[in-house]
């Protein structure tokens, strides 16, 4: 039995809130635990825990697994290899206001990706939303100050973030191409391949950063191996095999709202005028590619 579209745009809000607990949790434990070293261990952690379950999974699905292995290691390396490489490198050298403006443009990339690759045209309503989306997550970003525009600067942290989306916008793409093997199977050799792909950057963390384990950091890298990555993936992934690429992308957008809400018990940060306008942006232009499709089949009937 297929879920509803309610409950799989229920499952994709609920990626978003990990997504961006994923955010603060990192910010809280930066000065303890190096970016690559966290992405290390949020993958090993992450694979450890799916493992158990995944491993009678793969033994099932060998034959499979060894008929696509180049699709999985492509995925894998795209959508988590490649992604946290880019992405954790960016945040070194780049403010988090240019970070969060560049993720901004990953539903506009997952429209373009979908249809350079697999010649899937976006529908009007789905463009119209992603520019509605995009101006709310501009209001967040520039505090509601068009004006603060005219201060950014685009520099090597901004490319190296901006690597990062376009990977993430095409492992969203890809997933067209995903094999048909259990979920499970999938995310753990996905996983398996962001741990091998993090590893060196790693290593070399090691030798010349301190890494201190503190309860904060343990509770931090414990949050970020379970919740955002085994949960969030698994639940992602199946949304975008539900209701395809461009739709899931879309969803994206939240990840500033619910970072912004978050950011207001977790770290202390007041919620201002610009945030509730932004929200409020962001919220319509989600909601004119669910709700459209939805009048027009209602109207039909």
């Amino acid at each position: 039995m297929q879920p509803s579209r309610g409950r799989i745009y229920a499952m994709l809000t609920l990626v978003m809130l990990l997504w961006a607990g994923n955010s603060i949790a990192a910010r809280a434990v930066h000065s303890e635990i190096p970016p690559f070293t966290l992405a290390f261990c949020r993958w090993s952690g992450a694979l450890m825990v799916l493992l158990p379950f995944a491993w009678p999974k793969i033994v099932a699905d060998q034959p499979a697994i060894l008929r696509n292995w180049g699709k999985i290691l492509l995925l894998g390396a795209v959508g988590v290899g490649c992604f946290n490489a880019f992405l954790y490198s960016g945040l070194r050298y780049t403010t988090a206001t240019n970070g969060l403006l560049i993720q901004a443009a990953i539903p506009a990339l997952v429209l373009l990706f979908d249809f350079a690759l697999f010649r899937v045209r976006p529908r009007v309503f789905q463009i119209i939303g992603v520019l509605i989306a995009s101006a709310g997550v501009v209001v967040i970003v520039f505090r509601g100050n068009p004006a603060a525009l005219a201060t950014l600067s685009f520099g090597r942290g901004d490319a190296l973030v901006l690597c990062g989306v376009v990977a993430w916008s095409l492992y969203t793409a890809l997933l067209r191409i995903r094999p048909v093997i259990d979920p499970l199977s999938f995310l753990a050799l996905t996983f398996l391949v962001g741990v091998i792909a993090m590893l060196p950057f790693a290593l070399h963390e090691w030798q010349t950063e301190a890494v201190i384990l503190t309860h904060k950091s343990i509770g931090g890298i414990a949050y970020v191996a379970i919740l955002p990555s085994v949960v969030a993936y698994f639940l992602y992934n199946m949304a975008v095999g539900e209701i395809g690429a461009g739709m899931a992308g879309q969803t994206i957008s939240l990840q500033p709202l619910f970072g912004a809400l978050l950011a207001v018990p977790l770290l202390g940060e007041a919620l201002q005028g610009y945030h509730v306008a932004g929200m409020l942006l962001i919220l319509v232009g989600i909601a004119v590619p669910i709700a459209v499709p939805s009048i027009k089949r209602g109207e039909a009937d």
